[in-house]
């Protein structure tokens, strides 16, 4: 079997590995493959030293899945560098599949939450990390608009990042115009920059009256979408076949 890899960004929050390690594992066992998590910076493992693990293994080839939703600096830049450093130094071809991205099927993990979650009357916050590329924004607000449609929420997108209008401050702003909000993470797993917003959620509901809800990070319900990546990997190298 082709192990699969799995890639994140990597966070300053210790805990925030572990959602990791539990999408990981649960993907691997979807596809009955050994499954691995690697981080592009700030946790530990990394790419290199992952890679280095299966090689002496004498693992050859493995599927890459970076946990990345927008297609911005880090699925164009770091995603490949990194891979292109680990393959060349150790020998092991790393077929990369898709990034999470913001399309259809995360859109429905995103909906079928938020159903679960949110009261029947909340104006939604889709809380994102926020880019400096235009683009990868725009997609972050074309998913909201699906999710829209699918569930029949009112849904806005709030980045945690990007000055005026993001982070605490644009929740509060959209809080204040709405009598109950429900913020929902596009967040792999833990983040400090989601815990700057919900450890201020009691705060943020007094001082705006509003009955303030949310959702925790996907984690696990990623799972599918990471098995089908892995799966678009290795269709790519049957391809060149």
């Amino acid at each position: 079997m082709i192990p699969l890899i799995t890639l994140s960004h990597g966070s300053r929050k210790k805990s925030a590995a572990a959602g990791i390690t539990a999408l990981t594992h649960e993907a691997g066992r979807m596809l009955d493959t050994p499954a691995v998590e690697a981080h592009l910076e700030l946790a530990e493992p990394s790419l290199d030293q992952v890679v280095a693990t299966l090689s002496a293994e004498g693992v050859t080839r493995a599927a890459l899945v970076p946990l990345l939703f927008s297609n911005a600096y880090h699925a164009k830049i770091d995603v490949p560098e990194a891979v292109k450093d680990a393959s060349e130094k150790y020998g092991v071809e790393l077929l990369v599949g898709p990034h999470l991205g913001t399309g259809s099927d995360v859109a429905s993990v995103l909906a079928t939450r938020l159903r679960a979650d949110a009261p029947a009357d909340a104006h939604v916050i889709l809380y994102s990390v926020g880019s400096s590329h235009v683009s990868a924004n725009e997609a972050v607000i074309d998913l909201a608009h699906t999710i829209a449609l699918l569930t029949g929420f009112s849904v806005e997108v709030v980045p945690a990042t990007g000055g005026p209008g993001a982070g605490g401050a644009g929740v509060i702003e959209v809080a204040s115009k709405h009598k109950a909000v429900h913020i929902l993470p596009l967040f792999v797993t833990e983040g400090l920059l989601l815990d700057r917003v919900i450890d201020q959620s009691a705060n943020i509901a007094a001082a705006t009256g509003t009955n303030f809800t949310y959702s925790e990070p996907l984690t696990t319900d990623l799972a599918p979408l990471v098995a089908a990546r892995y799966h678009a990997a290795l269709s790519a190298l049957l391809a060149q076949i």
